[in-house]
């Protein structure tokens, strides 16, 4: 008996510990680099999965907000009049209840400039982020891939602005988005990571802002496509990471403390 609530145990975390798996781009559904796209990069896996941590070679080293990832393998290049839609591993729809109300992140190659000189790892910022005249972007997203919902662009930041990646961070965890350069200035990477809370960065985006043809404000059920139109300028893009639902760690603790509970029925029974 108490065998099989064992394994009733380890089936229930194998379940849930799927459920929390993150949710990121699985397939690259269209791609149309534009004009004036970085030569070189249009390799589309490269936004597959969760963004690098680490950028290989050489001249490589941990992705952070002074060192943003800058490999062909990393980031997908898109251009004016140029677009990428996303498919993505799992739906996801808005909820209100996620931190700062953000429900998924883009991530590109944005860094920290740092203003006092030091490449050796004491590198200072004055909150200021290359490339400093970001593109213009349009984010919309759709349930099936054919009606797709723009994110209203007075709500919606551009890419590659803030926030830039620290690859050991959480990339299904938010950035505030009301921190601005002003709380960034005079801070070294370990000041970055505290205003950052443990989140790896990127561009927040609330499902909220989705609006149609018309401009009127709408409600969208479940979202499994992203895409990303390049108006003017270039985007490079590292990936995309859906916000998990909170309900799901509730869920793994309960499913922990229903399972130790019927062990300890199951024991005090064969005592």
């Amino acid at each position: 008996m108490q065998k099989h609530c064992s394994l009733g145990l380890v089936l229930g975390f194998i379940s849930v510990s799927t459920l929390l798996g993150e949710n990121t781009a699985s397939a690259v559904v269209s791609y149309s680099s534009g004009t004036g796209f970085a030569s070189g990069y249009t390799n589309t896996s490269s936004v597959i999965g969760l963004p690098s941590r680490v950028t290989s070679g050489p001249f490589g080293g941990p992705v952070d907000p002074f060192n943003s990832p800058y490999l062909p393998t990393q980031l997908l290049s898109v251009g004016t009049g140029g677009s990428v839609t996303l498919q993505l591993t799992e739906p996801f729809h808005d909820n209100p209840d996620h931190p700062f109300g953000l429900d998924f992140s883009i991530f590109g190659n944005a860094f920290f400039i740092i203003t006092n000189g030091d490449y050796s790892g004491g590198g200072i910022t004055d909150g200021t982020i290359f490339p400093e005249t970001p593109s213009v972007t349009r984010v919309s997203v759709s349930g099936d891939g054919e009606a797709f919902f723009e994110l209203t662009p007075s709500l919606a930041p551009s890419l590659v602005t803030y926030y830039p990646t620290d690859g050991s961070g959480r990339f299904d965890q938010a950035v505030n988005p009301a921190l601005t350069a002003v709380d960034f200035a005079g801070r070294d990477i370990a000041g970055i990571r505290n205003l950052y809370g443990g989140s790896a960065g990127g561009t927040g985006y609330d499902l909220a802002w989705a609006r149609n043809a018309s401009g009127e404000s709408v409600r969208v059920g479940d979202i499994n496509f992203v895409r990303i139109d390049v108006l003017a300028g270039h985007a490079e893009i590292g990936g995309i990471s859906v916000v998990p639902e909170p309900s799901i760690l509730s869920m793994l603790g309960l499913v922990g403390m229903m399972a130790l509970a019927r062990i300890n029925q199951t024991r005090s029974r064969t005592r």
